[in-house]
Order: C-alpha cells, then structure tokens, then sequence
C-alpha cells in the first residue's frame, strides 16, 4: 500500500474518531496511530518487534 492511500486512511480514521467520538477519541485513534507507525517503520528498517517488547536482554 502506498504511503498517500495510508495517510488517507489514517485521516479518515481521525475523522470519524473526531466526529463521533469527539475531541478524547481523536486524540486516542492519533497517539495509537502513531504507536503504530513508529512500530511499523522499526520492523521495516530490519528490527524486531520482540526487542520492543522486552524490557530486559537476558545474556546467555
């Protein structure tokens, strides 16, 4: 999918957020989706989302 139909989609989503959800929706359905990008271009630069996740590195 390319980036201009994605960010479409995503100013949809805020829109509809916004106009039913209100004002704390909005808010909500942006910081979730920029959580969601921020992972999504980590794991496509090659990392792992288990690096995310983990708190600790256990040394073997």
């Amino acid at each position: 999918m390319s980036r201009d139909v994605l960010g479409l989609l995503v100013g949809m989503a805020l829109g509809v957020a916004g106009w039913f959800g209100g004002f704390g929706a909005f808010l909500l359905v942006a910081a979730l989706g920029g959580l969601g990008y921020a992972a999504g271009h980590y794991t496509e630069r090659g990392g792992d989302l288990r690096d995310l996740l983990l708190t600790e590195r256990r040394q073997w």
